[in-house]
């Protein structure tokens, strides 16, 4: 036997159907899509989610949660991530230039997990009791950034004198 001589089982495979190739094909005229309708034209595709005009699935269901417009990033770094650090202060440029946080405007948040042997200044927007416990009782320090939001403006009531 040869690699020439292989070929599939008898019935394992089909010719193709060849729409549209006139009435001989016996496919020809409408060319299986039918009469008329949305479906038959060309160009036609439908949405994924399109149920043929009965209210759709996510219409149908209730709405859930909200998602807060007003939301500020927190970046979140663990006591044991600080440990690998070489330098003495911690600040959110020292974090991003090692890879630790994504963006540098982002808030930081000093969680607890993992262990600190040394002594090091740590200057984040938040820290967890077990994390400042754990720096702390390492002899270093926990500086927290406040953030001073703007002061929201009242609408002036002009008075008559």
């Amino acid at each position: 036997m040869k690699l020439g001589d292989l070929k599939p089982a008898p019935g394992a495979t089909r010719k193709r159907k060849r729409i549209g190739r006139g009435p001989g094909s016996g496919h020809g005229s409408t060319a299986t899509r039918g009469n008329k309708g949305q479906k038959a034209r060309k160009g036609y595709s439908s949405a994924a989610r399109f149920e043929g005009g009965q209210m759709p699935l996510q219409r149908r269901l209730p709405k859930r949660g909200f998602t807060n417009i007003h939301r500020k990033p927190v970046s979140i770094v663990n006591v044991g991530d600080l440990a690998a650090l070489e330098v003495e202060t911690i600040t959110a440029e020292v974090l991003k230039a090692e890879g630790l946080i994504r963006n540098v405007k982002d808030r930081v948040k000093v969680l607890g997990t993992g262990e600190l042997a040394r002594a090091v200044t740590v200057r984040a927007h938040g820290v967890s009791a077990e994390a400042r416990k754990k720096i702390e009782d390492a002899g270093g320090t926990v500086e927290l950034i406040v953030v001073i939001r703007p002061k929201r403006y009242k609408k002036k009531v002009r008075t008559e004198s």
